[in-house]
């Protein structure tokens, strides 16, 4: 069913806000894939925070223009499914494990501001840490140091206790 004029606008509108909002987008083919797939996609795209959803290409076009994924442009040609996230891992690690079991959906391309990445470069940024687990560690590194000053600080008294104790154990014996 094919959209009136204002409805149109109305949906380029939604997703230049999208876009607008996002860090990362990845288009992917879907022909063949039965319904019931592509539903069980979008939930966990959902649970992941990834904005997903079957668009008209030209819409997509219209609301890419002038922003950083313009570039993307080229490649938006066929049916369909766009993925857009604020976080670039979340989105390409949604769509590429779903790649991985489903032969029917393919991911086309992805981008991120003004670099256009090919299916293989989305890959790659899915086996990425996400943002969360590398903050852990960067909060892992930072903290280390300061645990080892601590633990080098408290060998010299635990060190004396022990040296006490084991006078102590001598005399008692003795």
């Amino acid at each position: 069913m094919s959209l009136n004029l204002e409805e149109k606008k109305a949906v380029v509108a939604e997703v230049s806000a999208q876009v607008a909002r996002s860090q990362a987008i990845v288009i992917a083919e879907y022909h063949g894939l039965q319904v019931g797939k592509i539903t069980e996609l979008r939930a966990k795209a959902r649970g992941a925070g990834v904005y997903f959803r079957v668009l008209k290409n030209t819409l997509v076009r219209r609301a890419v223009a002038d922003t950083p994924f313009a570039k993307l442009g080229d490649h938006m040609v066929g049916p369909l499914v766009y993925g857009m996230s604020d976080d670039p891992v979340a989105v390409a690690k949604v769509l590429n494990e779903f790649a991985k079991v489903n032969d029917q959906f393919v991911i086309k391309a992805g981008a991120l501001a003004d670099f256009v990445m090919t299916s293989s470069d989305v890959a790659n940024l899915a086996n990425m840490p996400s943002r969360e687990e590398l903050l852990a560690r960067l909060m892992g590194t930072m903290q280390a140091p300061v645990a080892k000053f601590v633990q080098t600080l408290n060998e010299v008294p635990a060190r004396f206790v022990r040296t006490l104790a084991a006078v102590r154990d001598q005399k008692q014996a003795a």
